[in-house]
């Protein structure tokens, strides 16, 4: 792969006299990428706070905003235009339903070991594509958790399982920009470097998500996602020398630890 980007390169020259800088920077960025689980470290964070008679404030890492439902197993407003709702089968076992449109999103299974100090959740996702994955995992309770005992309180995972590799391609955008595209049929995420803020394709920009981007070196940009104003997000993306490798730092909002996921060129 890297000799054919030599030659990509050495053609452009040829043909016109000289790749733009643009062009040629994001070459190492351009081709398909897949997870490599095993070199990876997944992180997730989430509280659950009391707020009144069965009722709970929701946050989640990564999202810049909070959620506050009665836990009745109702369908209620969630972010982004969604439906959230929280089910208690009993004092250690909640079931949450979020819905986009009408159509389930995805489902987890939260369950309280007897001790009170780890919380295992099944996730399951459901992709525009029709597909589902599955990611299993175990939290711990955080140190700076204001509840002890119960599901209420700060969880931070100590261990990730998916079922499957996520896969990523990256593309280029109207010449001087980067497309992200993720397998399941998720909407691209397209970006230019031109410190502009880009919804995600085929998003209204009244959604309020948009990602801007910036160049940190020759293998390296930076991406941050804003959600209604507020950063909620900020990806370093670095491409290793041989240009096999993708390492993306992700630093989430209201999350402590940032997730390190390395991708291996497909």
């Amino acid at each position: 792969m890297k000799s054919t980007t030599i030659s990509i390169a050495i053609i452009a020259v040829l043909c016109v006299g000289a790749a733009p800088l643009s062009r040629a920077a994001d070459q190492p960025f351009i081709g398909k990428w897949k997870l490599n689980l095993s070199k990876s470290k997944l992180a997730d964070q989430m509280t659950i706070a009391p707020a009144g008679a069965n009722r709970y404030t929701l946050t989640f890492a990564g999202v810049g905003d909070t959620e506050t439902l009665l836990a009745d197993g109702t369908d209620q407003p969630g972010i982004l235009g969604s439906t959230i709702s929280v089910t208690v089968e009993a004092p250690g076992s909640w079931k949450i339903v979020r819905k986009q449109g009408g159509r389930t999103q995805l489902t987890a299974n939260w369950k309280l070991s007897d001790d009170g100090k780890a919380l295992t959740d099944t996730f399951i996702g459901n992709q525009p594509d029709g597909s589902t994955s599955r990611v299993d995992l175990v939290y711990k309770r955080a140190d700076s958790s204001a509840s002890n005992s119960g599901i209420p309180g700060t969880w931070e995972t100590t261990q990730e399982k998916p079922d499957s590799a996520y896969e990523m391609e990256i593309r280029p955008y109207e010449g001087d920009g980067l497309s992200f595209i993720i397998s399941g049929g998720g909407p691209a995420n397209n970006v230019k470097f031109d410190g502009k803020e880009y919804p995600p394709a085929g998003a209204s920009p009244a959604a309020g998500s948009a990602t801007s981007a910036r160049r940190l070196g020759d293998r390296s940009i930076e991406l941050t996602k804003k959600l209604k104003g507020k950063i909620v997000e900020t990806r370093e993306i670095t491409i290793s020398p041989d240009l096999q490798t993708l390492t993306m730092t992700r630093h989430l909002v209201d999350q402590r630890v940032p997730n390190v996921l390395i991708f291996d060129r497909a």
